[in-house]
C-alpha cells in the first residue's frame, strides 16, 4: 500500500479526503459505477511540479469502495530498475579504461578540422570505441552470463613525450562491487575506418590494474557488425576457463576458422589452408603457368587460403591480385611498416627491379672485368627517375645515393664485411670449405658413411649410378696423411651432395636461355687442425639430346694452369647449386614455408587464452605476411628466385622434391639434424649431450648453446602450466592443434611414421622447442648473413650461365678458354642485371629494422603478469646475454680456426642481439623478413 500523506495549506480541499501519491497512470478496480468517482486525480501545485512522475489521488471514505488495485506497468518496472541502479551506483567502483591506438600513416588522426569527416564527428561526439566489460564468471543466482557494462571511450590526445607513440582514448565505468573480475572486453569500432588498438588498461579495481593486450586491427562496424573480443592476460587451459568466458572462447575460435567459402576480404581474420597454386600467372601468359605445389604429385606444406577465383586459362591456378590476402592481425601495423624491412623489400621487388631492366637493355650482359664488379661498391649504377624525387633514397638509404651534380639517383652498394676484411676471400679454397661450417648454408654438409658413392636414381633414365670420384683419386689427394679406408673409419670425409636432387632437372633447366645445370658432388677432408680441405668436385649431365651421360671430376691440387682454372669454374657451379639449395630449401622451405601451417593451426585451434598460444605467438609475428610477399614477387613466376637462381623456373619444383625426400619434422630439432647428417653422435657425457664430429663447427657450437637455452625456457613454461604430464593428452585444444598441423598443414606427409606423438609434457616440450628453434635460431643462421657473405657475388654466385669448358667443347670455344680463362669464369657468373637485382634483395633481407624484436629480449605481458613465468623468462634473458659473451670469446680464440684467422670473418650469426642494420648477427623471435 502507498502511505497516505497529510495535506497542509489548501483550504479548498475536503478535509475528509485521504491523499495518496501514486505513479501515473493509476489503475483502479471497483464493483459499481459510483466508485469511479471515489478516486480522483488532481494537480497539486509546487509539490507535483517537483515530482512530475507522481499523481495526487484523493479518496472519499464515504464512497463504496470494495478494492483498490495498482497494476505495475513496464514504465514502473523500468523506473524501479533505475532506482535500484542508482542505489547500486552508490556502492559501485569507478574504473578508468585507457585505450592506446596507433595512428595510421597520413590517416585520420589529425587536428580538429572540417576535413576530418564522419569519423571525426564520432570522435567529437565521444563515440569512437564502444567498450563492454565482460565478467569472468556466470551470475551465481541465474547461472547465466552477467550483463556487460558498456561505455564509449573518448579521444584524449597523444601519448606523453618520451613514452611509446600512440593516441589515448579513455572512459570511466561504474562497476558494481559484486560484478566480479573482468575476464574480457568487447570492442566495437564506430569509425568508418579500421583502427590499430595496442592495448586496454583498466585501473581502479581493488585487486590492481587489468591489462588487455590487443595489438590488433579493429574493423569498422560498417564492414562487420560483429564485436571483437579481447581477453585479459591471464592464461587458462580449456578446462580452467572461467564459466563466463567459455562461450566467448569457443565462438572466437569458430570465427577465426571461417567456413572455408568465398573470397577473403582484407579486414577479415580467417585462417584456412590451401595449396601453392598462385605463384604462376597463366592468364597473363601461358609461359607463366606453374604447377600446383601441394598434393600427391608435388608434396608441399600448405599456405593460408585466400579464396580467389580460378584463372580462366588454367582452372587449377588461382587468380593473382595486387595484394594477397593475409589475416588482418598478421599484417604489419602501419607504424611498423615505415621502418620494417618488408616495406622496403616490397618497394625493391615491385619498383627497383623493373627499373633496372630499363637501364640494362641487354639482360644477359655480364661483367667484362673483375674491376667492373668492384665498381658496384665505388661508382654504382645510374638509375632512371622513379616516383617522386628522392623516393628510392628514402626507402633504400643504404644503397641509393644522390648524384650531386645531376640530382639523380645512383645504386651504389655498401662493401660487404667479408670483402672488406679480405678482398680475395672468395678465391681461396680454404674459405670455400670453411663456409660450409661457418657460412650462409651450414645445413648441407654431411659425413660420408658409404663408399664408393652411388646414385639412387634410375640408371635407365639418368645413366650409370657409380660416381666418377674413385678411391685412387682420394688417396692421391690425402695419401700423405692416411688412406681412404682410414679416413672413413676416423670420420674424416664429408660431402656437399646435390647430385640426385638436381640431376632430374638438368635437361629442362638447360632449355632456359642463359643458364645451365649439373648434378654435383663435392668431397672435403677434415685436416688435423679441424679445418676442411676440398678434395674433388664431380659434375654430371644425364643422357640428353642423343648424347650419353657426361661426368667429370675436378681437383684443386693441379700444378698446371688449365687444371687450376677448370677447378675454379667447377667451384662456381657448385656454389651456384649451394646458393640455390640454401635459398629454396635451407631458407624458404625449412623456415618460412613449413612454419605457415603452424601459424594457421595455432590461430584455428588454440584460444588466445591458451598458454601455449601465448608462448608461440611472438614466434609467428608477420610470417604469413612476409610469405605472402614472397608469393607476390620473390618466388613467383619470373620473380627474383626464378630469374636469378640456378633452377630457374623449376625452383618451386626443386623445393617440392626436397620436401618430399628430405623434410621430416622430427629432424628439424638441431640435435636431431646434426645426428642425421653424421655431424654429431649422442654422448651423455658431452656438452649438450652430443659429441660433434667436427669439434670446431661454429654453427653447431653456437646453435647448441641457443637450443639448450630455448629448451630450458620452454620446459619451465610448459611444466608450470602442465604440472601433471598426463594433462597434455586431455587438452582438447592442444590435441586438435597438433592433429591439424599433421593432417592439414602438412597433409601430404600426414601418414609418415616419424611424426612425434603428443601425450606428455615431455613430448610437448620437444615439439615446441623445435618450432621455436626453426623460427628463431635456424632462420637467423640462414638469413641475416646473406649480404655479408653473398653481397660480393663471386663468393656465392646464384646461377651458373655456361657449361664447363670441357663438356663437348667446339674447337673455337676451347681456344677462347685457353687464351683467356678469366673471361670464361666471368661469363659463368650471373649477368650484371641478375647480380645487382640479387644484391639489392639480399641487402634488405639481411637488415634488422630499428624495432626488431629479438629472442628473449622483450617479455610478453601475459608472461610478466605471472610471477613464475616472469622469473623463468628473466633467467632465459640472462642466459642469452651469457651466450653473447661466450660467442665473443670463441671468436677471439685462435684455436678455433674456422672462426678466427687473418681476414677471417668471425661467426656471429647466432649472437642473440643486434643493433639495427646489416650486422651479420641477431636472432629475432620470428620469421618476419
Amino acid at each position: 500500500m502507498l502511505n497516505p500523506h497529510q495535506l497542509v495549506g489548501n483550504t479548498n480541499l475536503n478535509s475528509a479526503q485521504i491523499v495518496f501519491l501514486v505513479n501515473r497512470p493509476f489503475v483502479h478496480g471497483h464493483q459499481n459505477t459510483t466508485t469511479s468517482q471515489a478516486i480522483l486525480s488532481r494537480p497539486y501545485n509546487s509539490f507535483q511540479r517537483k515530482h512530475k512522475q507522481l499523481q495526487i489521488c484523493f479518496i472519499n471514505p464515504a464512497a463504496n469502495i470494495k478494492a483498490i488495485a495498482s497494476a505495475t506497468t513496464e514504465e514502473e518496472a523500468e523506473e524501479a530498475k533505475e532506482a535500484e541502479k542508482a542505489k547500486e551506483a552508490e556502492k559501485a567502483i569507478k574504473v578508468k579504461a585507457v585505450v592506446t591506438v596507433q595512428p595510421t600513416v597520413g590517416g585520420f588522426f589529425k587536428n580538429l578540422g572540417i576535413d576530418r569527416g564522419l569519423d571525426d564527428i564520432q570522435d567529437l561526439l565521444g563515440k569512437t570505441l564502444q567498450l563492454e566489460l565482460v565478467c569472468a564468471d556466470l551470475d551465481p543466482g541465474t547461472g547465466q552470463e552477467k550483463e556487460t557494462i558498456k561505455g564509449f571511450a573518448q579521444k584524449k590526445g597523444k601519448e606523453e613525450k618520451g613514452k611509446k607513440r600512440g593516441i589515448k582514448y579513455e572512459t570511466t565505468f561504474e562497476v558494481p562491487i559484486d560484478f566480479g573480475k573482468v575476464g574480457a572486453i568487447l570492442v566495437q569500432n564506430e569509425h568508418h575506418k579500421e583502427m590499430y588498438v595496442e592495448d586496454i588498461v583498466l585501473d581502479g579495481f581493488p585487486y590492481g590494474p587489468v591489462h588487455v593486450v590487443c595489438n590488433s586491427w579493429i574493423h569498422s562496424k560498417f564492414d562487420n557488425p560483429q564485436k571483437r573480443v579481447f581477453f585479459t592476460t591471464k592464461s587458462y587451459l580449456p578446462w580452467e576457463t572461467p564459466s563466463g568466458l567459455w562461450r566467448l572462447r569457443k565462438e572466437e575460435l569458430e570465427t577465426l576458422r571461417g567456413n572455408g567459402e568465398g573470397e577473403r576480404k582484407s579486414f577479415e581474420r580467417i585462417y584456412d589452408y590451401d595449396v601453392y597454386n598462385d605463384v604462376g600467372d597463366p592468364d597473363k601468359s601461358w609461359d607463366l603457368r606453374r604447377p600446383v605445389l601441394g598434393g600427391k604429385d608435388r608434396p608441399y606444406p600448405r599456405r593460408c587460403r585466400t579464396g580467389r577465383p580460378p584463372c580462366e586459362s588454367d582452372p587449377l591456378s588461382e587468380k593473382r591480385s595486387k595484394r594477397f590476402y593475409v589475416p588482418r592481425d598478421e599484417c604489419f601495423s602501419e607504424i611498423k611498416q615505415l621502418t620494417f624491412s618488408a616495406k622496403t623489400l616490397r618497394s625493391v621487388l615491385h619498383t627497383l627491379a623493373p627499373s633496372l631492366g630499363t637501364v640494362m637493355v641487354d639482360k644477359n650482359l655480364g661483367f667484362p672485368y673483375f674491376t667492373a664488379i668492384d665498381s658496384l661498391f665505388s661508382e654504382g649504377v645510374d638509375l632512371p627517375p622513379i616516383g617522386n624525387e628522392g623516393f628510392l633514397r628514402t626507402i633504400l638509404p643504404r644503397v641509393v645515393k644522390a648524384i650531386t651534380d645531376t640530382g639523380g639517383d645512383v645504386l651504389r652498394f655498401e662493401t660487404p664485411e667479408a670483402f672488406n676484411r679480405d678482398k680475395f676471400f672468395w678465391f681461396r679454397d680454404e674459405e670455400f670449405a670453411r663456409q660450409t661450417l661457418a657460412g650462409l648454408n651450414p645445413y648441407s654438409i654431411r659425413l660420408i658413411t658409404e663408399w664408393p658413392l652411388k646414385s639412387k636414381l634410375d640408371p635407365e633414365i639418368y645413366g650409370p649410378q657409380e660416381s666418377g670420384i674413385t678411391t685412387e683419386m682420394i688417396n692421391q689427394e690425402i695419401g700423405g696423411i692416411m688412406t681412404i679406408d682410414e679416413a672413413m673409419k676416423k670420420k674424416k670425409l664429408f660431402i656437399l651432395d646435390y647430385h640426385d636432387l638436381l640431376l632430374p632437372f638438368v635437361k629442362r633447366v638447360r632449355q632456359i636461355k642463359g643458364t645451365t645445370l649439373y648434378g654435383s658432388r663435392t668431397i672435403f677432408f677434415l685436416n688435423p687442425d679441424g679445418t676442411l680441405r676440398p678434395l674433388a668436385i664431380e659434375l654430371t649431365r644425364p643422357p640428353m639430346d642423343d648424347k650419353p651421360q657426361w661426368k667429370q671430376v675436378f681437383t684443386p691440387c693441379s700444378w698446371h694452369s688449365t687444371g687450376v682454372w677448370l677447378w675454379r669454374i667447377a667451384k662456381t657451379h657448385v656454389l651456384a647449386h649451394d646458393s640455390g639449395y640454401h635459398q629454396l630449401v635451407s631458407h624458404w622451405l625449412r623456415t618460412h614455408c613449413v612454419t605457415e601451417p603452424y601459424v594457421i593451426a595455432t590461430n584455428r585451434q588454440l584460444s588466445v587464452m591458451h598458454p601455449i598460444y601465448r608462448l608461440l605467438h611472438p614466434h609467428f609475428r608477420y610470417t604469413i605476411e612476409i610469405n605472402a610477399l614472397a608469393r607476390e614477387a620473390l618466388i613467383n613466376a619470373e620473380g627474383t628466385i626464378e630469374t636469378c637462381f640456378a633452377p630457374g623456373k623449376y625452383a618451386g619444383e626443386v623445393s617440392s622434391v626436397a620436401y618430399d625426400v628430405e623434410w621430416r619434422f622430427d629432424l628439424q630439432a638441431l640435435p636431431a639434424d646434426l645426428i642425421s647428417r653424421g655431424m654429431a653422435v649422442e654422448d651423455p657425457e658431452a656438452p649438450h649431450g652430443l659429441k660433434l664430429t667436427i669439434e670446431d663447427y661454429p654453427f653447431a657450437n653456437d646453435g647448441l648453446l641457443l637450443w639448450d637455452a630455448i629448451k630450458e625456457w620452454v620446459s619451465n613454461y610448459v611444466n608450470h602450466y602442465y604440472p601433471d604430464p598426463s594433462q597434455v593428452e586431455s587438452d582438447e585444444e592442444l590435441q586438435a592443434w597438433w592433429t591439424e598441423i599433421r593432417t592439414k598443414g602438412h597433409e601430404d606427409k600426414k601418414d609418415e611414421p616419424w611424426w612425434p606423438v603428443l601425450k606428455t609434457s615431455k613430448d610437448l616440450i620437444e615439439i615446441i622447442t623445435t618450432i621455436v628453434w626453426v623460427t628463431s635460431g635456424h632462420h637467423a643462421a640462414v638469413n641475416f648473413g646473406q649480404y655479408t657473405y653473398a653481397g660480393y657475388f663471386p663468393n656465392r654466385p646464384t646461377i651458373a650461365r655456361t657449361n664447363m669448358p670441357t663438356e663437348d667443347p667446339s674447337e673455337e670455344d676451347w681456344k677462347r678458354f685457353m687464351k683467356k680463362p678469366e673471361t670464361a669464369l666471368l661469363q659463368c657468373f650471373p649477368s650484371k642485371l641478375q647480380a645487382i637485382r640479387v644484391m639489392a634483395v639480399l641487402d634488405i633481407l639481411s637488415n634488422h629494422s630499428p624495432d626488431e624484436e629479438y629472442l628473449g629480449e622483450t617479455m610478453e605481458q601475459s608472461w610478466a603478469d605471472d610471477p613464475i613465468i616472469k622469473a623463468a623468462f628473466e633467467r632465459f634473458n640472462e642466459r642469452l646475454k651469457m651466450i653473447e659473451g661466450i660467442i665473443d670469446e670463441r671468436n677471439e680464440n685462435t684455436q678455433f680456426k674456422n672462426r678466427n684467422g687473418a681476414g677471417t670473418l668471425p661467426y656471429e650469426l647466432l649472437k642473440p642481439f643486434s643493433p639495427p642494420g646489416v650486422t651479420g648477427k641477431g636472432v629475432p623471435y620470428s620469421i618476419s623478413i
